[in-house]
Parts: C-alpha cells; sequence; structure tokens
C-alpha cells in the first residue's frame, strides 16, 4: 500500500461537540498508532495526519523519523520515492539499536523547532516504554509545539499520557474515478480509543484528491456498504 497522500494551536473542540474529526484544531503533541506488522496503514495515517497538522507550514518541511532495530528488520527501512512528494526532500532518517536509543532519538527530534514533525516506529512492548517516558515524549513535544507520531507495531495498549490513540487497518479502496477494475484512492480504518476531551469513535479516512494525486485534505467517509452490480453485469445476469 503506498504512503498516503502550525504553529501550536489552541485546543477547540468545534460547534461544542467533542467528536474528532479532521479539521479539528488541536495542539501539537504525541498520538500513538497502534498498528500490525501485515500493513503499513499505521505508517500511512502517521504520514497524512502530518501533512494534515503542518499544512499551513507550506513545503520544504524537515522531518525526522526513527526506528529501533526490531522496527528495521520487520518492515524495512522508508522508502525515500514511496513518500509523499513534499516530504522527500526534508526527509531526515534514524535507525536506532534499541528501543531506549530510538526514544532518546524522538525526544531529541521533538526538542528541535526546526522539524515540523517525528515519526517515531518501535515494535511490540520494550520495558523502557512505560508510562514515564511516554509522559517526557509528551511533555517535550507540547513544549516545543513538534508533533510526534508513534507508531506502535503489535504493541499492546498500556496506560499512557498520549493526548490521541488511534488503532488503524488497512482498509478496501476507494473507487477509481476512471476505471470501475483499478483500485482507487487508498483508505484506511482508524479507531480512536482514546483522546483527551474527545469521544471514541471509529472513522474511515482517506487523502481528498485534487486534479491528478492527493492534496492535504483528510477527509471521513461513510462505512463501505455493497457496491451495486455493475452494467454490463447486471445485464448479462
Amino acid at each position: 500500500m503506498d504512503a498516503l497522500r502550525a504553529s501550536e494551536l489552541p485546543v477547540a473542540l468545534g460547534n461544542g461537540a467533542d467528536e474528532w474529526s479532521p479539521d479539528l484544531q488541536l495542539p501539537h503533541s504525541m498520538w500513538e498508532i497502534f498498528g500490525s506488522m501485515d500493513d503499513v496503514a499505521g505508517d500511512a495515517l502517521a504520514l497524512a495526519f502530518a501533512q494534515k497538522h503542518c499544512a499551513a507550514g507550506g513545503e520544504g518541511w524537515r522531518w525526522l523519523w526513527v526506528q529501533d532495530a526490531r522496527s528495521t528488520r520487520s518492515s524495512g527501512r522508508p522508502f525515500l520515492h514511496g513518500l509523499p512528494p513534499p516530504l522527500r526532500s526534508g526527509f531526515i532518517h534514524v535507525e536506532a539499536g534499541s528501543a531506549a536509543d530510538a526514544l532518546w532519538a524522538m525526544e531529541e527530534g521533538v526538542r528541535c523547532g526546526e522539524l515540523s514533525f517525528v515519526i517515531g516506529e518501535i515494535v511490540g512492548d520494550p520495558k523502557v516504554l512505560d508510562f514515564t517516558a511516554i509522559r517526557r515524549l509528551v511533555l517535550a513535544a507540547e513544549r516545543n509545539g513538534v508533533m510526534l507520531y508513534l507508531l506502535r507495531r503489535e504493541g499492546f495498549a498500556n496506560l499512557s499520557a498520549a493526548r490521541l490513540r488511534w488503532r488503524v487497518t488497512a482498509a478496501p479502496s476507494a473507487l477509481h474515478r476512471w476505471n470501475s477494475m483499478a483500485p482507487g484512492v487508498p483508505r484506511v480504518r482508524a479507531e480512536l480509543f482514546r483522546g483527551r476531551g474527545l469521544r471514541p469513535g471509529q472513522f474511515w479516512l482517506e487523502h481528498g484528491v485534487g486534479s491528478h494525486e492527493p492534496d492535504h485534505s483528510l477527509l471521513v467517509v461513510p462505512d463501505l456498504r455493497d457496491r451495486p452490480v455493475e452494467p454490463d453485469y447486471r445485464a448479462t445476469g
């Protein structure tokens, strides 16, 4: 699955609602995204969130992706030319030897005001990734106004100080605009199971599409339903 295609803001729950939406303005902090080894839906969602949060900063973003050794062995390194074009030139990759080193690199990243955002990737539940470690990352991210998206591959959702916590899986793509036999825009199914001041919920998400490729808008789409039979098949049915 291809990767889906800012300054600190006050908390705003929009129209008095407590439900999350892509247009909700939240302060830069740390979000946890739980996913499996079997797909890159978590990576895609983190990149989509990052572009949505940082779009106000214009092009030329500088950002950091940190992986521990188990992440690199399990899912490989990020592929530069598979990233959204605006993110390629400012991409910095760190491969840490251990989870402890990866957490240190993430914390140093969010302390750097020159970075637009940081993506961290850790497999499983290493002992160093406890409530205290996550709290340190949250405080550093919020103090310096740099978003941190922590990808938890096959991780267990223990007690955490993260502002938002997601579970994500790949979903069937949208229908193609011109060819009903081809896949359309990638989609993910995301469950917000914890959010400070927000009600839990489940969402089907995709990027808004401009003339040829996804833009910075992140859209909530309706749940999938049985699709109508194509006219040619209906005629021969």
